[in-house]
């Protein structure tokens, strides 16, 4: 990795509701060999009293690094499950030691149907190296946008918390810290107000934030992170061609050196390395200024 760069990695896994998993994590694998990434953000990652979990799995397979990781597992009941074993959630990979983390279930607006209350839509946060990074998954259906409008406030409340006072500015002088990441599958297009709000695009109850979505600063082409056409497990679902998955920086504005700027934004797991394909998600993978990078 170039210095004085951070490259993250953004996927949904799909390591539990989607079929063929034992054959799509060594796919996870060789794309994250490839791309050698310092941060991964994953969605869609589980574990119960039998089965290891599946993000431990994954970093386990590459030893050249000492992955270390945070999993923010809750109780998954929809679809008919009820093991009380079962902890679905995100996670994120780091090269570094994990300082801090934690795990927070995002709400849900009134009046809510079982199938959506019973799957556990969460943000996971872990400090690394410096860095506040952020892993998320919404409400899924297109139709849940008034859930979704709920979550992103729930989140950019989460994430002001966590970062106190390493975001303010003062006129005549440079920011030191690096901006928040927010990765995530966020079940939601571009054009859609929970996106538009997190771009400050949008207002949602007299509140905007502002955050970089990369591929919008620094991605070519429609970014289409489910697309039937090219993914057979997408097409087994009948879901439309969309961008649904990102990764968000925060606000570059007057940060030191630089630190923030979106360098680089590509696809990634969209194309099979070892014959199948990783998930019905295609993955990203970001490159982000990073002046005070590690050695």
């Amino acid at each position: 990795m170039p210095e004085g760069t951070l490259r993250v990695v953004q996927l949904n896994a799909g390591s539990l509701l989607e079929p063929g998993w034992p054959e799509r994590r060594f796919e996870i694998v060789a794309w994250l060999e490839r791309l050698e990434p310092d941060v991964v953000c994953l969605e869609e990652i589980w574990e119960d009293a039998t089965t290891p979990n599946t993000a431990g799995w994954i970093a386990d397979q590459m030893p050249a690094v000492r992955w270390h990781r945070s999993f923010g597992g809750a109780p998954f009941s929809a679809l008919g499950r009820s093991d009380p074993d079962l902890r679905f959630g995100s996670a994120v990979l780091s090269r570094w030691p994990i300082d801090e983390s934690d795990h927070v279930l995002l709400p849900l607006a009134a009046g809510v149907q079982p199938a959506v209350a019973g799957v556990p839509w969460e943000l996971v946060w872990a400090r690394t190296a410096g860095l506040d990074v952020f892993a998320c998954h919404l409400a899924a259906a297109p139709q849940d946008g008034r859930h979704r409008q709920v979550q992103v406030r729930a989140i950019d409340d989460h994430i002001r918390a966590v970062r106190g006072a390493l975001d303010d500015f003062t006129p005549g002088t440079r920011r030191a810290a690096m901006p928040p990441i927010l990765c995530g599958d966020f079940n939601a297009e571009p054009d859609s107000d929970e996106i538009r709000f997190l771009s400050s695009l949008t207002a949602i109850d007299g509140r905007t934030t502002f955050f970089q979505d990369a591929w919008r600063v620094a991605g070519d082409g429609p970014g289409d992170t489910q697309d039937w056409r090219k993914n057979p497990i997408a097409a087994a679902l009948n879901v439309h061609r969309k961008r649904i998955d990102y990764v968000f920086v925060g606000d570059p504005f007057l940060r030191a050196s630089g630190a923030g700027r979106v360098l680089r934004a590509e696809l990634a797991f969209h194309e099979p390395i070892t014959g199948v394909l990783a998930s019905d998600h295609a993955g990203l993978v970001v490159d982000i200024v990073w002046p005070d990078r590690p050695a």
